[in-house]
């Protein structure tokens, strides 16, 4: 689920948006599934919320650099 910086650099920026839309919907169920009472995982959390992070960082990237 994680994923490399190398990775991310040869997709374009739609690939990375839909690949963000994905995560965010991802975060959201989490945060619902802890409303809803069961185990919280909070391990999966830090992932998803990191990834979500290094996407934005390349989309940025690549919005500066052309």
């Amino acid at each position: 689920m994680e994923k490399k910086i190398t990775e991310l650099k040869v997709k374009t920026v739609e690939e990375l948006k839909e690949e963000l839309q994905a995560l965010l919907r991802e975060q959201f169920n989490l945060r619902i599934q802890g409303g809803l009472g069961e185990k919280p995982r909070t391990h999966i959390f830090k992932k998803v919320r990191r990834d979500i992070a290094r996407i934005k960082t390349m989309l940025h990237l690549k919005e500066v650099t052309g």
